[in-house]
């Protein structure tokens, strides 16, 4: 499968970076801050222009993963919860938690505001909001199939996307992001063929579980990408000003997304989980735990008729997770810091997952999903074009980024080939 996660086998732990590399015209990242000095291993520092253009070509990738199991001619959307919790002692210090999670039927995503924004008076949380909001919004245009069909020629691959959504945004910050788009337009040997296909800016990472036997196994996972493997400055996307950083381009941020993004395109089959966080899931989380906890919930005997999973389980499947996360940064009854895959004792970190799987698009998820983009078509003229506050009850609220200390939440949740009734497995750039 590619360079897929063979069957049981999982990183080495990794030691934690010491050496902090923020670039010269990062000031704050050359000197212990209060909050690094009471937070440990925490804070996520913002890395200068200079440094982040020479590393985009050494964290470059571009994979696609086919396989050749038996697909049903149909279209596929994700079923995804998600949740969210600040770390105690930074709720304690009254810092903003800049996690943000995204869940909609063709996307799930999640983005990490950098926190050291926050001492430059910016909120490190409305650049991942707003990114994440505007990715939504192109999906639900792109991706929706209407009327059980596919809409042509829009959806042009997730750097695009993402670039778009980009440009659509205003807000100042620096983020990290990670999306998961399904991306049911492939066609190969005249058959539906839905993809996945993954974009990785940062630290976030992804891991996709299928059930080929009795378990839950993972076959696909993403690394984090980190300027010289250092575990406080991941690559960014990140918009500011000469008072923050006199060498900032503005180009950066695009060269970032284009030039420096991974991406990989793998196929989805029906019953896939997709789990996805922010770097405080997967410092404090070894693969096989995440695995564990999946097989505790999702699990089902091989060969048995498929049955989608509720929401709600998989919100708690999320929130278990991030518990087990917060879990690692406390000792046991015996004085004992847990392992965790960035040293002992963990990273004490908010930390945002989503927990997501791939289920049919069937004629009632289209219809309600054409209810919520009406709604949203309205309420856009209503308000003339501004904005608006999104009714709770409504499923289209599928961006959550929030101060607040803990959220759970959910929704229901190319290139022409050598043969005319093909196309390539997945538009990658």
């Amino acid at each position: 499968f590619g360079s897929s996660v063979p069957r049981r086998a999982y990183p080495p732990r990794r030691p934690l970076p010491r050496r902090i590399h923020g670039g010269e015209r990062a000031p704050a990242a050359a000197a212990m801050t209060d909050m690094q000095k009471g937070l440990g291993r925490s804070p996520t520092f913002l890395v200068g222009t200079d440094t982040q253009r020479h590393n985009l070509d050494n964290l470059h990738r571009r994979e696609q993963h086919l396989a050749e199991q038996y697909q049903k001619n149909k279209p596929l959307c994700y079923t995804a919860g998600a949740y969210q919790l600040t770390h105690p002692l930074k709720a304690a210090e009254g810092h903003i938690d800049a996690d943000v999670t995204c869940v909609s039927p063709m996307l799930v995503g999640v983005a990490d505001g950098v926190s050291q924004i926050a001492d430059y008076g910016i909120d490190p949380s409305e650049l991942p909001k707003e990114l994440l909001k505007a990715c939504e919004e192109l999906a639900m245009t792109q991706l929706m199939p209407e009327n059980m069909k596919m809409p042509q020629g829009l959806y042009r691959g997730p750097i695009p996307l993402m670039r778009e959504a980009y440009e659509s945004t205003e807000a100042m910050g620096s983020t990290t992001a990670l999306l998961a788009v399904l991306d049911n337009s492939t066609v190969i040997h005249g058959k539906l063929h839905p993809m996945i296909a993954v974009l990785s800016i940062g630290d976030c990472e992804i891991l996709v579980l299928r059930n080929t036997g009795a378990q839950l196994e993972a076959v696909f996972h993403t690394e984090m990408q980190r300027i010289e493997g250092n575990a406080q400055c991941p690559l960014q996307i990140c918009r500011i000003d000469e008072a923050i950083d006199p060498d900032f381009d503005e180009r950066m941020p695009l060269e970032v997304i284009e030039r420096g993004s991974a991406v990989h395109c793998l196929s989805a089959y029906e019953g896939d989980i997709v789990v996805m966080g922010s770097d405080g899931v997967f410092d404090n989380m070894f693969l096989d735990e995440i695995v564990d906890i999946c097989n505790e919930f999702l699990a089902r005997p091989y060969g048995a008729k498929f049955v989608p999973t509720e929401q709600a389980l998989l919100s708690e499947v999320a929130r278990r997770i991030v518990e087990a996360c917060h879990a690692k940064t406390r000792p046991d009854a015996f004085g004992r810091w847990p392992d965790a895959p960035i040293g002992k004792g963990g990273k004490r970190d908010d930390t945002c997952c989503v927990v997501a799987e791939v289920c049919e698009w069937t004629k009632a998820r289209s219809d309600a999903w054409a209810r919520v983009r009406r709604q949203r078509r309205w309420r856009y003229l209503l308000s003339c074009g501004g904005n608006f506050e999104e009714d709770d009850e409504n499923p289209d609220e599928s961006v959550r980024g929030s101060p607040r200390r803990e959220s759970r939440r959910g929704a229901c949740s190319s290139q022409n080939s050598d043969s005319d009734d093909e196309r390539t497995a997945c538009c990658v750039s």
